[in-house]
């Protein structure tokens, strides 16, 4: 294994963070063990004050250092003027209705996270797509968004996509094609040796289309398989009701929640919409007055369990017994286990507040769970009175997919393997990556004559196909597909496609006969069959003008049988030693994502790791296992094994060891090379999720992980404020505890008319990262590698801290987000000697790029830490795809130039133009910023704070409103709202 360390890490000493958790005073938040530990690594981030001065070109000699520093300087007055192409520009003769230059225009869409359809509202300008939000009307987003659906321009541009048809690495035409295509079909007969295989689709116009494919090939078979698909959750519904129900949830209704180790704010169908709704009853000051309280035991850290009220990390393998005790205490005939479980000090404090809250009392369980504590939520639930309230069961919105996915893959495979399989077509799916290793499913594709894989790149299922299809982006194609609650949405596309990519509909239409036909035609022509009476002409327009179709959520089973858990039977033995966790990669998820680099080098949630994956351990297992931070492991369960690089994370739970999919690939373009570690390696169709009897072994060698939370570090100052809602209720205003009156010697200035200003919610904020990929993609902030982010120079405008509080086996989470705090009393505006940085009359701190010299005097008086500076050019100025991606609205920075949050000047200008133009004044909510417009929870608003009417000016009026470091006089223009937590007092946490 090939190390990326230039110098050798010290080891992290565990007794010495546990010493100082101990002995902590003053204020008791911290970001890393290695900051508790007081490390030398962290002191020296400490020494440097600022991370982005270290070791500017660690590897050069002094006269190469010179040489650069010298090319810095000589460029720095030029750095505005950005190379434009060459190619000649020709005026329309007669424009499209919808191109106006400079002005954007947006298009109703959905995209597709494993088949399930969000929708989408697409700005284009110019006719071309740059940016990707949420459609307020399409229930699963309300406006709201992820970071997948922010990278989606990037991945549209992407250079390296399958841009022609491919047989035998050769290039071919799609006529090629569908001429072969013709001969092998004709030996398909009733078509026994046919397959198709595609991810899970919840599209009605392609089951429609399958329908009438299986029709003409009787014998043929389709297989859905996804790796993170919906299995457990369908086969726990088939097991206490008698039918594979799907849950839908409703958080707006829900007092008390149980998680059973669902992360239901990041990998549920539905958790834009679940985000929005748990978001909205978590504010200690609402319009009922009631907080929920979110009960999370879990087998690793995740998202959901950071935003707990009370959380506890076990063994995945130990949460049916805790389910079980529930249910018995509940009156539920159940197996109940024998003594204690894990949890125990919860379970009756935790039963009483679940039969209080009654049917506002939700019970839900996560997709790595097996079936049985599915069935155990879903019977808790109904025996609560929460089914119709909380939670309702509809029909699989998959139509025609029960839960039986790796089942189903494990047959094909073997049908595979015995030669019965002539052609297997493959549907924007890449199983010779994502299999599970058992079935060796690379082994069995070459036992299949023709393979036909329908890809966005060439992927490691495309190189061993023999025909391989450009697929065409869901921003370049037709189609449609349901929502985690069963609407229907339409997706259209808002190109044409880049690489002349084909849909899923276009490939089957070729399979069944039609080789031209085109998306578009498929698509009306199925709805015109469906949407019948009235003007289809009018309709239809109508309905691509929304982008959904009404009243097509799927109506809850009326008649629900009462759950029985009869066929349960008792509680499994209990595993010994140490168990392994599969999870979904929070940027790049199963592995579709690992060739975006805004995903890549976006920071995870909790870990904080970028450009890769690791195994997490709990310290307690660390120590246990004599084990540092990038030690080589060797990961052994069964006959297979691995290899992946240790992170010691506060919060895992202990003895085990979590690896997250999506990483190790090997084929499908550049940015993926030599990226994270394949989990799929030891992962196998009869536990995909978790499984006991893991070994690990501790290698020789070192690896180095380019992690961000030791970065821009503000040694320990009063950053984040937080209590219980009993301690709040109590003391209201302790938000502002210990504030002193910063003394200035600068006049006040009193701001008439427009005073821009932004409050951050921190009871809102659940850490997903959407505001940074939108800020991103808005402002045409590039991309450093993994090597700079060692460096601490990544060029986020927005960071979002993760803090621990309390002991490092089971600490407490806080999130806060930190863009540049636009302070009226700026540090950085006094030092440039340039005037590059400089305020505006309505308060915004301003960045003039073509001013700007690269002193980077004002990154170094800014107490925020929120400049970033350009050490290299970082900007691609020569792929023609990526100049198509960029703002027009944006400077798009070269080299030598700091930059920072400019709260979305351009939107700003845009509404006053369009406001004077109209002879009115900006109304509130018209400007939105990037970050603002994508979170989920509505955690950001911008605008006013004169007008007193504002829901910002609103929020900063709260007695828990508080500026950071706002005792240092910078009056800060951005402000947050602090943090207050739900627990029971019943239950005390352990240390």
């Amino acid at each position: 294994m090939t190390t990326n360390s230039d110098e050798q890490r010290q080891p992290l000493d565990l007794a010495a963070a546990r010493q100082q958790l101990r002995e902590k005073k003053g204020k008791d938040y911290w970001r890393s063990l290695n900051e508790l530990a007081n490390s030398p690594e962290f002191e020296k981030v400490i020494e440097q004050e600022y991370p982005r001065q270290a070791s500017l070109l660690g590897t050069l000699n002094r006269r190469d250092f010179l040489k650069v520093l010298g090319a810095s300087l000589a460029l720095a007055g030029l750095t505005a003027c950005v190379p434009q192409g060459s190619d000649k520009i020709l005026p329309y003769v007669k424009p499209p209705e919808v191109l106006l230059p400079g002005k954007p225009v947006l298009f109703a869409s959905t995209v597709l996270q494993d088949g399930y359809g969000q929708g989408v509202l697409i700005t284009t300008t110019m006719g071309r797509p740059i940016k990707v939000d949420g459609n307020p009307k399409h229930p699963a987003t309300l406006g709201g968004s992820d970071v997948f659906m922010q990278a989606l321009p990037l991945e549209l541009y992407d250079p390296e996509r399958l841009k022609q048809v491919m047989n035998q690495k050769t290039a071919k035409t799609w006529g090629d094609f569908t001429n072969a295509l013709g001969s092998l079909s004709g030996n398909w007969g009733q078509g026994a040796g046919l397959r198709i295989l595609s991810g899970m689709t919840t599209s009605p116009s392609l089951i429609d289309q399958m329908g009438a494919l299986l029709k003409k090939y009787p014998q043929a078979k389709w297989v859905q398989f996804s790796p993170v698909a919906r299995n457990n959750s369908l086969a726990g519904a088939n097991l206490v009701f008698g039918q594979p129900y799907e849950p839908v949830y409703d958080f707006s209704k829900a007092d008390v929640i149980l998680s059973l180790d669902c992360d239901f704010l990041f990998a549920e169908p539905g958790h834009v919409r679940y985000g929005r709704d748990f978001g909205v009853r978590r504010q200690p000051i609402s319009a009922n007055g009631t907080m929920n309280r979110l009960y999370m035991i879990e087998g690793s850290s995740t998202m959901t369990g950071s935003n707990a009220d009370h959380r506890l990390a076990v063994k995945p393998s130990q949460i049916e017994g805790f389910a079980r005790a529930i249910a018995a205490r509940l009156g539920l005939a159940v197996t109940a286990p024998t003594g204690d479980v894990a949890g125990q000090p919860w379970l009756d404090a935790l039963t009483a507040d679940l039969k209080s809250a009654g049917k506002g009392a939700l019970v839900l369980a996560g997709e790595r769970q097996p079936a049985a504590v599915h069935a155990l939520a879903y019977a808790i639930n109904q025996a609560l009175g929460a089914v119709g309230n909380t939670v309702n069961f509809i029909a699989p919105v998959a139509q025609g997919y029960a839960g039986d996915g790796y089942t189903a893959l494990k047959t094909l495979a073997q049908e595979m393997s015995s030669g019965a399989v002539d052609t297997l077509v493959i549907l924007d799916s890449n199983p010779a990556y994502t299999a599970p290793a058992d079935l060796d499913f690379v082994k069995a594709m070459g036992k299949v004559k023709n393979v036909i894989t329908l890809a966005n790149a060439m992927d490691e299922t495309a190189v061993l196909s023999s025909w391989a299809i450009p697929a065409a982006h869901s921003m370049e194609s037709w189609g449609d597909a349901r929502a985690f609650d069963g609407t229907i949405s339409i997706i259209q596309p808002t190109i044409e496609p880049l690489y002349g990519g084909k849909s899923a509909l276009e490939l089957i239409a070729a399979l069944l006969g039609q080789p031209v036909a085109r998306g578009y035609d498929l698509l009306r022509t199925y709805w015109q069959g469906q949407l019948k009476g009235g003007d289809f002409a009018l309709t239809w327009r109508d309905l691509l003008g929304k982008g959904v179709i009404a009243d097509t959520a799927s109506a809850p089973i009326a008649s629900l049988p009462t759950a029985t858990l009869n066929g349960m039977g008792a509680l499994p033995a209990a595993a010994s030693g140490m168990e392994i966790v599969f999870e979904p990669d929070y940027t790049v998820w199963d592995g579709r994502f690992t060739n975006n680099a805004w995903l890549q080098e976006l920071p995870k949630p909790l870990s904080k790791l970028t450009w890769d994956n690791a195994a997490y351990l709990s310290p307690a297992t660390a120590t246990k296992l004599a084990i540092t931070d990038g030690d080589m492991l060797i990961l052994h369960v069964g006959e297979r094994n691995m290899q992946a690089a240790a992170s010691i994370q506060p919060g895992q739970p202990d003895d085990v060891v979590v690896l997250s999919l999506g990483y190790g690939r090997k084929e499908g373009g550049s940015v993926l090379a030599n990226s994270g570690f394949n989990a799929n390696l030891i992962r196998t169709s009869a536990a995909p999720w978790f499984q006991s009897g893991l070994q690990v072994t501790k290698g020789r060698e070192k690896y180095t992980l380019a992690t961000t939370h030791e970065h821009w570090t503000m040694e320990n100052r009063d950053l984040v404020r937080s209590t219980d809602l009993e301690d709040y209720k109590a003391h209201p205003n302790f938000a502002h505890d210990g504030e002193e009156q910063a003394i200035t010697l600068y006049g006040q200035e009193e701001r008439t008319g427009y005073a821009w200003g932004m409050s951050i919610n921190l009871n809102s904020c659940i850490g997903c990262n959407a505001c940074v990929i939108a800020c991103q993609s808005e402002n045409n902030i590039p991309t450093v590698g993994k090597d700079q982010v060692i460096r601490g120079r990544e060029m986020h405008w927005i960071r979002i801290d993760r803090y621990y509080k309390g002991s490092a086996n089971r600490p407490r989470f806080v999130y806060q987000p930190v863009p540049c705090m636009h302070c009226e009393k700026a540090p950085c505006e006094v030092v440039c000697p340039v005037e590059a940085t400089s305020h505006s009359a309505e308060g915004i701190n301003e960045m003039t790029y073509n001013r700007c010299v690269g002193t980077r005097y004002c990154a170094n008086n800014c107490p925020y830490k929120v400049r970033r500076f350009n050490f290299y050019k970082y900007v691609d100025e020569n792929v023609a795809s990526m100049r198509a991606l960029r703002n027009p609205d944006v400077t798009a920075r070269s080299r030598g130039v700091m930059e920072k949050c400019t709260y979305c000047v351009q939107r700003v200008n845009e509404a006053r133009i369009q406001a004077e133009a109209e002879g009115r004044p900006i109304a509130d909510g018209e400007v939105q910023t990037a970050c603002q417009v994508a979170c989920p929870t509505q955690a950001i608003v911008f605008g006013n704070i004169n007008d007193a009417n504002s829901t910002v000016r609103k929020l900063k009026d709260l007695p828990l409103n508080y500026g950071l470091l706002a005792d240092l006089g910078t009056q800060p223009r951005t402000t947050y709202v602090a943090q207050v937590k739900n627990p029971n007092p019943m239950i005390k946490e352990e240390a």
